[in-house]
């Protein structure tokens, strides 16, 4: 959907949040087919993605991969399990209380970062295998949220997420 005019009742519904999100978790992918590391903070890089990331060298609209914390359960839920690790779904970011899709083709600040929401981060084949048959299903519709950095800066457990007024 493309965002509303400025003036309109719904651009102020869409631009209302009940309040700052959080980073709960990050990881990083250092190649592709490898296991994804948490961290404690990382370096977001101007038109890339985080510094050790696979993704730091241009990767344009796919920099950083954000996912709602609160569909981690609905998703193992899905897939039939007790829980599912952040890692195992290969994304950048854990972010919890304010809700990603609002964020999409929006900027939005986390740390000293600004970040763009660019498109849905539709799961992969990957999540098949790793959770079992119809993981890829228990991911649909959940799958996050991929941004690219318009401004680097170091991020960190905690740190806030905002959206910035354009």
């Amino acid at each position: 959907m493309r965002n509303p005019p400025p003036n309109s009742d719904l651009h102020a519904l869409m631009t209302q949040f009940p309040r700052a999100g959080r980073v709960d978790w990050i990881g990083l992918r250092p190649a592709r087919d490898v296991p994804v590391r948490a961290v404690d903070h990382a370096l977001a890089v101007t038109g890339g993605g985080l510094e050790g990331d696979r993704y730091t060298g241009g990767s344009g609209k796919r920099g950083v991969t954000l996912i709602q914390a609160e569909h981690l359960p609905a998703i193992a839920a899905l897939a039939g399990h007790a829980e599912v690790a952040p890692a195992a779904l290969r994304r950048n970011l854990v972010v919890s209380g304010i809700p990603l899709i609002a964020l999409k083709g929006r900027r939005f600040r986390i740390g000293d970062v600004v970040l763009e929401g660019t498109a849905p981060c539709d799961p992969c084949s990957k999540m098949e295998a790793l959770l079992g048959p119809g993981g890829y299903n228990a991911m649909r519709g959940m799958g996050g949220l991929c941004a690219r950095v318009i401004e680097g800066g170091a991020l960190t457990i905690g740190d806030a997420v905002e959206w910035v007024d354009a």
